[in-house]
């Protein structure tokens, strides 16, 4: 790789690279592998050694691009992609002390995402691994973020239920090892985070809804406004939130009712927020209680963004407790999308499953 040593910024033109094969190397040495993500709106790229010490994780956010629209736009996403993936795998592999020579294998999320998003990774992916002929690994974006949970640990989490959450995602599964992973249930409409980002726009809270709503709920009462929990004694691990958001918006914007008359905006907007963020962690954490007693699992792993919620994760411990299973949350830094989490692809590489060059991305999720 060409260049000095100064981190490149992510905004500025791609910089150059020169690939050539990687050279042979003793067996002796732990070997390196470089993950790719691009699946939404994070360009993230790290360099993960094959005993699972993540030696660099550079994520680009694209929060600013998005915030005047409330949420990801698709175009939008795949233009920054296009200007970033370069400086973030460099930047990576700078802060790795490396270079492209001294890698193994590329790893890179394929599926689910937003198509524009994924075949920009793909791309750079695959063009390395053609470049210096190494291993191409393809990874489900999901399915990381489960195994993100035990990142660090000595031992395997594996079998466990697993619960991804985020703004794309709430799906549960039945996870025997990192390369077993069955889908048991999603949501039907939108996904929990989106649901947060929605919400946040009807209360003209800043993008994106997570944070904001959780900071609005700290001074709100959530018994205030009555607020439904779907599907929440339906007996079945999936999800419903377009209900609950329609709530949340004919209570903000419909009739007042006489307790809505002597307040000021400001406390209606609190209210709201505190009686969703409750309404919404309750389902999410009885689904897991549901998920985790219908497989006699002993321990749940939990990802995705929600799961940064300081709620949720409060909720989650209870029941816990009270349902004596072990509760593994991914570490705050690996609850949003990066690459790190992308070290999966260890385990998939020793099952044999390497991808060919004819790879495609699936944006769609398989359901069962």
């Amino acid at each position: 790789m060409t260049g000095t040593s100064a981190r490149p910024t992510f905004g500025s033109v791609a910089p150059t690279f020169i690939i050539s094969p990687a050279p042979v190397t003793s067996l002796s040495q732990l070997r390196l592998l470089l993950a790719i993500e691009s699946s939404c709106d994070e360009t993230a790229a790290a360099v993960v050694r094959e005993d699972g010490k993540v030696l660099s994780s550079i994520i680009a956010s694209q929060h600013e691009l998005h915030i005047e629209w409330g949420g990801v736009v698709p175009e939008i996403a795949s233009r920054a992609h296009v200007r970033r993936i370069l400086p973030v795998i460099k930047t990576a592999l700078l802060d790795a002390n490396c270079t492209l020579q001294n890698l193994h294998a590329v790893a890179v999320t394929t599926e689910p995402g937003l198509v524009g998003s994924l075949l920009v990774g793909l791309t750079a992916a695959k063009t390395i691994a053609m470049c210096l002929q190494i291993p191409l690994i393809t990874v489900n974006h999901v399915e990381a973020h489960i195994y993100a949970c035990g990142m660090g640990r000595s031992e395997s989490i594996y079998p466990c239920a697993g619960f991804v959450v985020s703004g794309g995602h709430t799906n549960l599964y039945d996870c025997r090892s990192a390369t077993e992973c069955k889908l048991i249930g999603s949501t039907i409409d939108d996904a929990a985070g989106e649901a947060f980002d929605k919400v946040a726009r009807i209360l003209d809270l800043p993008y994106p809804g997570g944070p904001s709503i959780q900071k609005a709920a700290l001074t709100g009462n959530p018994r205030r406004f009555k607020m439904p929990r779907p599907m929440i004694r339906s007996g079945k691990l999936d999800f419903s939130f377009s209900g609950l958001k329609t709530a949340v918006l004919y209570a903000a914007r419909g009739v007042p009712g006489p307790d809505q008359l002597s307040d000021t905006p400001s406390d209606r907007v609190a209210d709201l927020a505190a009686g969703f963020q409750e309404a919404a962690v309750e389902v999410l954490v009885e689904k897991c209680r549901l998920a985790v007693r219908q497989l006699g699992y002993s321990r749940l792993c939990v990802g995705g963004g929600v799961a940064a919620n300081q709620m949720f994760r409060d909720e989650l411990s209870k029941m816990a407790r009270r349902e004596k299973v072990e509760i593994l949350v991914a570490p705050m830094e690996l609850c949003t999308d990066n690459a790190a989490m992308a070290a999966i692809a260890w385990d998939l590489l020793a099952s044999g499953r390497i991808a060919t060059l004819e790879a495609n991305v699936l944006p769609g999720l398989v359901r069962y």
